[in-house]
């Protein structure tokens, strides 16, 4: 049964935990990223509901890049080429399978999220920035878009630099459009080392509710 109503995001435990159960229809997960609230599954039986009291943002002119990633982004290979959605439902279930993201083994995007999410996708609400080695798709990034909003969800590679040239991709693709930050959810070291900060939940939400109402991205 689609979700009316969260409990208000100030209820939110330390952790940022806001809600257990429910479902992942289109609408309930529309309603919770325009409350500032996002699905974290603990297993394939537990879905929960994160509100965090600090936000992890990505302002996009604040975007740093590693001197050996502006070099592989200059001298990446002539049969490396990026694109927007060909592939969402690929990308999605190769961010299922990474092992390769410290303390993350991928196994809370289950079956009912991935499924959830080529919904919200068909929808015109989710994205996907692939990077493909001729016609092979070797890295990816996928998120929720709704206004201005962006809020990446995750990332992989198959090959080294595939995902973070995908992420520069998607960076000035937004960038294009007017987008001046994505929200990254959680701060971790890699996206603390693109430069992204943490801000309370109250300026979050402030950013937010602005965002969602201006227009669409016109994304593919």
């Amino acid at each position: 049964m689609t979700i009316l109503e969260f409990p208000p995001v100030e209820e939110a435990d330390q952790r940022g935990l806001l809600a257990i159960g429910g479902d992942l229809e289109v609408p309930s997960l529309l309603l919770a990223y325009r409350s500032g609230i996002f699905p974290w599954p603990f297993d394939d039986k537990v879905l929960a509901w994160f509100s965090p009291s600090q936000r992890a943002i990505l302002f996009l002119d604040k975007l740093h890049l590693s001197t050996s990633l502006t070099r592989t982004r200059k001298r990446k290979r002539s049969t490396w080429h990026f694109s927007i959605n060909k592939d969402f439902a690929g990308v999605i279930r190769a961010c299922a399978r990474a092992k390769n993201r410290k303390g993350h083994n991928g196994t809370w995007i289950t079956e009912e999220m991935i499924d959830s999410y080529i919904e919200l996708h068909r929808a015109g609400y989710a994205h996907s920035f692939e990077c493909y080695d001729e016609e092979k798709l070797i890295g990816g990034v996928y998120g929720v878009s709704i206004g201005q909003l962006f809020a990446a969800e995750s990332m992989f590679y198959l090959e080294p630099n595939a995902s973070k040239l995908a992420l520069c991709f998607l960076v000035e693709t937004l960038r294009k459009h007017g987008v001046q930050w994505i929200d990254c959810q959680v701060l971790n070291p890699f996206t603390e080392k693109l430069g992204a900060v943490n801000l309370p939940r109250e300026k979050f939400l402030e950013m937010l509710r602005e965002a969602v109402e201006k227009p669409k991205i016109p994304l593919p």
